[in-house]
């Protein structure tokens, strides 16, 4: 349901991707993992449709993500970016209709018990912490009905208890609905504990994949932090 075959992007001199090829299947949760600028984000984007690449490709739902059919399948796409600055003045709720209303959902009651706002969905944005702002996006995303979902840092600045939550929102979503998630996390914790594979990103390439217990028992790891610091020395 995502692919990505060789995929690069240049900005200018800059290689942001070097041949990037990656993968997602109905059901999956897969992780995106990498230091600051290793290219995960400029990955997402590229599955998003927001970043042309500058060579090989990548498809969502069948269809190449830089051709005119791409159009037709966004709708059954939902993209998280790791910073997304709802307006101020609108209130959660009001936030939450104008996501449905750009899918044509209606799912309120299930995307206000999904953010544990609770009375303050009725609140200002403007009055939320970072946490609560980013749980709002959260969940208006997960309840908009996409076959395909593209999280960077859903958990950035978000409490515990509400982290966890998200999380099994997000494992339960992937096996209810039969969605693909590619979840790209700075928390190995998280993300060992969420994603059925993963694939260890930096400079642009993939220097690694496989389910978290392979790559624990490949480096002899005693958990994935652990593994992603052998693979990039391993690697360099």
């Amino acid at each position: 349901m995502i692919r990505a075959v060789q995929l690069q992007r240049r900005f200018g001199r800059f290689e942001a991707l070097r041949g990037v090829s990656l993968q997602a299947a109905q059901g999956e949760v897969v992780g995106l993992v990498g230091p600051n600028g290793a290219g995960k984000t400029t990955t997402l984007r590229v599955l998003a449709g927001l970043l042309k690449p500058s060579g090989g490709y990548a498809e969502v739902l069948g269809a190449r993500t830089d051709s005119p059919e791409f159009r037709r399948v966004k709708r059954w796409l939902a993209y998280l970016p790791e910073e997304v600055m709802p307006y101020d003045n609108l209130t959660g709720r009001a936030f939450i209709e104008f996501i449905h209303g750009l899918y044509g959902v209606d799912n309120m009651k299930e995307a206000v018990e999904l953010s544990g706002l609770g009375p303050h969905v009725d609140d200002k944005i403007k009055t939320y912490s970072k946490g609560m702002r980013r749980r709002l996006v959260v969940a208006a995303l997960l309840t908009v009905g996409a076959r395909v979902l593209l999280l960077d840092e859903p958990t950035s600045g978000v409490d515990v208890l509400h982290a966890v939550e998200i999380r099994r929102a997000v494992k339960e979503y992937a096996r209810g609905r039969g969605a693909a998630v590619m979840y790209s996390s700075h928390n190995m914790l998280e993300v060992q504990t969420i994603c059925d594979r993963v694939y260890f990103i930096d400079r642009g390439v993939v220097v690694d994949s496989g389910t978290p217990a392979e790559l624990l028992q490949r480096y002899g790891a005693a958990d994935l932090e652990e593994a992603f610091v052998k693979a990039l020395r391993r690697h360099a």
